[in-house]
């Protein structure tokens, strides 16, 4: 038994030397160190040597499988950094090879400036509101004080996906006012901005699709100087301290009074040229006092409540901060025009 535990000896440290990849040492492994390995059968076969035999023959067997486990454990990690090394080399990289620049996206010029709008009304303490898109036209046009068959529904005709009329796509972001007033009692104090929709025909000014931004403030004692002084802020921080502001009156159905608001011509500073018409000044988005009838609608009592309300065209906003003449510009993903800002 002592030639043949030498034998295993012999053989084994051999092939563990030169065994060349995990598999095959692991292979050699199994073969004399396993359940049924060649060193585990012959230990099997103690019982047949004798007594005074037996205490040296398993210090032997004993010895010889601690010398293959530590072969095998040293060639294992011999043949792993063999393995390394050859990655490193096959996946060696030259850094004196100049670098390929990756392209890095910008912010689109409407995003710009509807970041810039959300930034200067959350710090006035307004939150931002959601509504949908596909919205009941009683939200959109009735709880706005625009029953059917008032005019100016015709002026803010859209798209309706019944036939019954009674669900479209938003003509403006007012229908989220609505929403916030019938679930938050006073005080509000909040901006809507997302896409509205109307059928408009596509030229230099307009698009069926668009972007839009309103706000609204609902509490005890808001006047029209509260309008304006918020506008006002608004305005100086997107186009500077030095924009002047107009306030006309007009009429909006669910603003009682109304305004439109105008900014003297950053070109002509008022004295009339093309980007203007001639006129001196720009007109920018309306505004108002919410008429009794929308805060009553919405189960706010207007003797005890008042409230503002304004609406702003983001593409109009965006057109104005960076002299854009043209309103599809800003749809066509030309990069060449895009990459401008």
């Amino acid at each position: 038994m002592k030639q043949k535990l030498d034998e295993i000896k012999t053989q084994s440290l051999k092939a563990i030397s030169s065994a060349g990849d995990p598999a095959t040492l692991e292979s050699l492994r199994v073969k004399y160190l396993g359940k049924k390995g060649e060193l585990t059968g012959l230990l099997k076969q103690m019982g047949s040597v004798s007594e005074q035999e037996r205490p040296v023959i398993g210090r032997l067997a004993n010895s010889i499988r601690q010398m293959i486990e530590d072969a095998i454990s040293q060639r294992s990690a011999e043949i792993k950094k063999d393995l390394l090394e050859k990655k490193l080399c096959e996946e060696a990289l030259d850094v004196t090879i100049p670098g390929k620049s990756a392209p890095i996206g910008k912010k689109h010029p409407l995003y710009i400036v509807w970041d810039e709008v959300a930034d200067i009304f959350i710090s006035m303490g307004y939150s931002i509101e959601e509504g949908p898109e596909v919205e009941l036209s009683d939200y959109c046009f009735t709880r706005l004080n625009t029953p059917v068959g008032h005019p100016a529904r015709d002026r803010q005709d859209t798209f309706y996906l019944t036939e019954q009329e009674d669900i479209c796509l938003r003509t403006q972001t007012s229908s989220v006012q609505i929403r916030v007033m019938e679930k938050t009692k006073p005080p509000i104090r909040i901006i809507s901005p997302g896409r509205v929709y109307r059928k408009d025909e596509v030229d230099a000014t307009h698009s069926p699709m668009f972007h839009q931004v309103e706000g609204l403030v609902v509490d005890k004692g808001i006047t029209m100087g509260d309008l304006k002084g918020t506008l006002n802020t608004l305005m100086k921080g997107l186009f500077g301290p030095q924009v002047v502001t107009r306030f006309r009156p007009h009429h909006f159905p669910y603003t009682e009074p109304s305004c439109e608001v105008d900014v003297q011509c950053f070109e002509c500073r008022g004295k009339g040229c093309r980007v203007c018409k001639n006129e001196g000044w720009i007109e920018l988005l309306g505004a108002g006092m919410v008429h009794p009838k929308v805060l009553e609608g919405c189960g706010i009592d207007p003797d005890v409540y008042s409230g503002f309300a304004f609406g702003i065209g983001i593409e109009r906003l965006t057109m104005r901060r960076f002299n854009i003449q043209d309103l599809r510009l800003l749809y066509e993903n030309d990069v060449r025009f895009l990459s401008q800002f």
